[in-house]
């Protein structure tokens, strides 16, 4: 069956709509601080909605019929318009030198990701931080989400693009029409956000601040309006309590906080991946707040009018970066590779796991690493009764063994592609350390890495061929990576 071309070219006129629409946001955001970008970003507002006219226009009698194989083309495809669209603000303002950059920034803001090739922030204007804050907005529940609750509006059924957005094995439905789902989670998404910012507000970070990282927070990014990200805080720890929990929450399923919020409480308790979840972040946490303890040599047996402020310090830094790297939200408080070789390595272990299936977070997810470990663990029953059958179960269901071949294929073209990932960095110069750090952090959408790219650095370092492959290591890990790799398969294009 062929391709239906105009509904995709129909599709992507739609999303260029939306993100022209998104920049007249930040158009207005710069004319009101008077920031002087004013008038590149509404010309590039003017120029990705006339593009995204004039699409839709030309293709305005086409099929409304979307099926499996237009989803894959028009999610993998639409970020890319997105990005190529969401890069004209930086062109247009002069703010960033180059393509190269500008696609950088921008591509790793959509993904989530948070890496970032400007080394002084806080000297970009209002309405270009706010642009670069809704790319991850934006991208952080899913371009596709956004589109498919405008669909219905033009005839068009959104199934097919919702599956190819979030093929991962979490999927659990708010609402047995897509369109109702994709409402209610921009619904959580937009409270979350709201009530983040004015937390933050009331314990002292301003408006503006404020709400630039709870849309960073909610899509787990990590773009800051700071050089020194959340460490600019430091001194007022609850800006950092505040944000330890509102990165907890984007990276729990956001079915459970639907589930919160209508009073089933004990559906959360009994989600497994959310008990794991969060006992594994307990566990990491305990194990790096002793880790800098030892490191700091406090003297604890004795009495210390400090202690407590000395032990609440390594409390709060501990937690805030094992949920940022968790969570794959890439804020920095502190540069934990300075700690102690130890934790450098549990960090960089950290950024393989992810947050839990339908989140914003990225990494492989808590979900497909306990399915693995459960399905391992069971092998040594089945080796022992060879004539038994027994399945993996989550959540007291059977998993089926389709999922289970879908979950380990995953995770085998996961660790793949890192290695791949890695030794092309390495190709383009990067040592060892640097390029199995940018390696991960781009495929997991972490943000922040190893090496030369440590926390406290940033990736402007990265040579021009180094950041186009880090982008495309971004998509892949952000569409989990079958949306995007089926497309370069024969059989994909075939006649059947």
């Amino acid at each position: 069956m062929r391709l239906n071309r105009p509904i995709v070219i129909h599709i992507m006129g739609l999303l260029l709509l939306c993100n022209g629409g998104f920049m007249l946001m930040a158009t207005l955001c710069s004319a009101l601080y008077r920031d002087g970008a004013t008038l590149g970003i509404a010309l590039a507002s003017i120029v990705t909605m006339l593009l995204g006219t004039m699409a839709m226009f030309v293709t305005k009698g086409h099929s409304k019929e979307v099926k499996k194989r237009e989803g894959y083309v028009v999610v993998t495809l639409g970020w890319l318009v997105m990005s190529l669209s969401g890069m004209l603000p930086y062109l247009f303002t002069g703010t960033l030198d180059g393509v190269t950059d500008a696609f950088f920034e921008t591509i790793s803001g959509y993904t989530t990701t948070g890496a970032s090739v400007v080394e002084d922030i806080e000297n970009l204007p209002q309405g270009i931080l706010l642009w670069r804050s809704l790319t991850h907005w934006i991208g952080g529940m899913g371009i596709i989400v956004l589109a498919i609750a405008i669909l219905p509006l033009l005839g068009i059924g959104g199934m097919q693009l919702f599956d190819a957005e979030a093929p991962g094995p979490g999927g659990d439905k708010l609402h047995p029409r897509i369109t109702d789902t994709a409402k209610r989670l921009w619904l959580i998404y937009v409270g979350y956000t709201l009530l983040e910012t004015l937390l933050l507000t009331f314990a002292g970070m301003g408006p503006f601040d404020a709400l630039n990282h709870s849309m960073s927070t909610m899509a787990t990014g990590g773009f800051s309006t700071k050089n020194a990200s959340l460490a600019y805080w430091n001194n007022q720890p609850l800006i950092q309590y505040i944000t330890i929990v509102f990165m907890f929450l984007a990276g729990t399923n956001f079915v459970l906080s639907y589930f919160a919020f209508t009073g089933r409480v004990q559906r959360i308790l009994r989600d497994e991946e959310f008990r794991y979840y969060l006992g594994f972040v307990l566990i990491v946490f305990l194990v790096t707040a002793l880790g800098i303890l030892f490191k700091a040599e406090v003297a604890v047996t004795q009495y210390n009018p400090r202690i407590f402020g000395i032990v609440e310090s390594i409390v709060r830094h501990a937690l805030f970066q094992v949920l940022s790297v968790i969570t794959t939200t890439g804020f920095v408080t502190a540069d934990y590779t300075s700690w102690t070789p130890f934790l450098t390595v549990l960090f960089f272990g950290l950024m393989f796991l992810g947050g839990s299936a339908g989140s914003t977070a990225g990494g492989i997810k808590v979900m497909r690493h306990l399915l693995i470990i459960k399905n391992g663990v069971l092998e040594f029953k089945r080796s022992l009764h060879p004539s038994a059958i027994i399945p993996v179960r989550y959540n007291n269901r059977t998993v089926t063994e389709h999922i289970m071949y879908n979950i380990i294929g995953f995770f085998v073209f996961y660790m793949l592609i890192f290695i791949i990932g890695a030794l092309i960095f390495g190709l383009l110069g990067l040592d060892f350390v640097s390029a199995v750090g940018v390696s991960a952090s781009s495929l997991g959408n972490v943000g922040v890495s190893l090496g030369e790219f440590n926390p406290l650095a940033n990736f402007s370092a990265l040579p021009a061929a180094g950041k186009w492959w880090s982008g495309f290591l971004m998509l892949l890990g952000r569409l989990e990576l079958f949306t995007v790799l089926i497309l370069f398969s024969p059989e994909f294009w075939g006649k059947t």
